[in-house]
């Protein structure tokens, strides 16, 4: 079994989702993960804390040990506020949010647009079927200004359902996962302090946002 194999399972095993997972050419093995919906976890709130990060970490140096996995440090973070989107399972998650993408040729002279995430409905039906196509609601090609986040959220859903009006289709930017660099969700910033989903973690705890080394070396 391969150590990514190794990590993506432990990490899942553990009730969290694995967003994204770097190895180094020094031997620092990486690993973002991030809490779902739903899942009870030991402390209230929908942010990655410090134990959940130590919890992943203890389980992950047992588990890669048994395998001889070849690392030299192990850092397990959360993805932070802008975390990024990778697969169809993160796309299909955060329909509806906003989110903002870099594509990798140019489109009418862009690169990076931002709007809501919305599920396609001009792909190919297989891509549509295995999650490799979906779509940004943008401001409409003669308003004066970018739809509501409200009104975006509600013609994000009604893409999704296949509702969509016909006279929004020119608000749609459609692309398939092949076409983009990158994607990340616009995180939510209120004047209480930054937020995504307006989670707070409990009394005692720090949410984390940048990498903690948390993992120790291995032996």
């Amino acid at each position: 079994m391969s150590w990514l194999k190794v990590v993506e399972d432990t990490v899942t095993g553990l009730g969290y989702e694995l967003v994204d997972c770097e190895r180094s050419s020094h031997g620092l093995l990486r690993v973002y993960i991030d809490r779902l919906p739903d899942q009870p976890y030991d402390l209230p709130g929908d942010l990655v804390t410090v134990d959940d990060c130590e919890k992943v970490t203890r389980q992950l140096q047992y588990a890669l040990e048994t395998i001889d996995a070849d690392y030299s440090r192990l850092e397990v973070s959360s993805p932070g506020v802008d975390r990024p989107l990778k697969t169809p399972a993160h796309f299909a998650r955060f329909v509806g949010e906003q989110v903002e993408i870099a594509l990798k040729h140019p489109f009418q002279g862009r690169k990076k647009y931002s709007g809501v995430l919305c599920v396609s409905q001009d792909a190919e039906p297989a891509q549509i079927e295995l999650g490799q196509a979906w779509g940004l609601v943008l401001k409409a090609a003669d308003a004066d200004k970018p739809l509501s986040k409200t009104a975006a959220k509600k013609l994000a859903k009604a893409q999704a359902k296949g509702e969509a009006p016909p006279e929004a289709a020119d608000q749609v930017l459609g692309f398939t996962l092949d076409e983009i660099r990158e994607a990340r969700l616009v995180p939510e910033v209120s004047f209480k302090g930054r937020s995504r989903r307006a989670a707070t973690p409990a009394d005692g705890t720090v949410a984390v946002d940048e990498a903690q080394d948390l993992g120790g070396q291995k032996k």
